[in-house]
């Protein structure tokens, strides 16, 4: 049997995709709507108290395409707290008008293909928390989509010996740290929480640096042997300021 990497565990992930019931949403009057954009405020202020405290934190994008129109990423400490968050965003009025297009439940992650042997504490480890307990910065684009490493025959990165997958993870690495200062990455775990093994989720405010990451990506053996991908996942930055217009009708 392989050896199994470690990881370090942050706080929980929940993407939150909806497609808006725009139909429906021309039926309201201009004060039902704007009266239903309000409680949808108030909801996202409570949130941004939470990051102020840092205690978790949230972002929201308008997703560029025709898979969904909204995406709401929070993070939090427990899942009973992702848990309330949800049902309280169900119950807003607003939630009438969102259909859900896709979820994704997963926990902040940091593999130890890397780490060096040290007696420290990794959670002590200032740059580990920046990690694992983020404050998301105020991207104007995300790029977010789901993966696996492939269980395939001879190419089954689950078979390759550790030393095997840490020179590849560390071939890997190195492209990412030129695109340092340009965007930034958060992995996201969920084996055994949902479809996929892993969620990535990209912020940066120039939209072209998805397209040269991913793409040069392409190459490194790690993705092109090993690495299955889903749905990619794009939009711009949708601030609480500018709900009242989005949702205009």
């Amino acid at each position: 049997m392989s050896e199994a990497v470690k990881t370090l565990d942050g706080w929980w992930s929940l993407h939150l995709l909806y497609n808006v019931d725009w139909p429906a949403l021309r039926m309201l009057t201009d004060e039902e709507r704007e009266e239903i954009v309000r409680e949808f405020e108030t909801f996202l202020e409570k949130s941004e108290a939470v990051s102020e405290k840092k205690e978790g934190d949230h972002t929201m994008y308008n997703i560029t395409g025709q898979k969904a129109d909204i995406l709401l990423w929070f993070l939090r400490p427990t899942v009973e707290e992702l848990n309330a968050l949800e049902n309280e965003l169900n119950k807003l009025k607003i939630s009438d008008f969102l259909i859900p297009e896709y979820s994704y439940f997963s926990a902040i992650e940091m593999s130890s293909y890397l780490a060096k042997d040290s007696d420290e504490d990794p959670y002590e480890n200032p740059y580990v928390r920046s990690r694992l307990y983020p404050e998301l910065m105020d991207a104007q684009y995300c790029c977010f989509y789901p993966m696996d490493k492939k269980r395939d025959l001879d190419d089954n990165w689950y078979m390759l010996p550790i030393e095997r997958r840490r020179d590849l993870m560390r071939d890997h690495g190195m492209i990412g740290r030129k695109y340092a200062g340009k965007i930034k990455q958060y992995i996201l775990g969920s084996q055994g929480l949902d479809l996929y093994e892993w969620g990535v989720m990209l912020l940066s405010d120039d939209m072209l640096e998805f397209k040269n990451i991913i793409y040069e990506m392409r190459f490194d053996e790690t993705s092109a042997r090993y690495g299955v991908f889903g749905d990619f996942y794009v939009g711009v930055r949708l601030r609480k300021e500018g709900l009242q217009e989005f949702f205009q009708i």
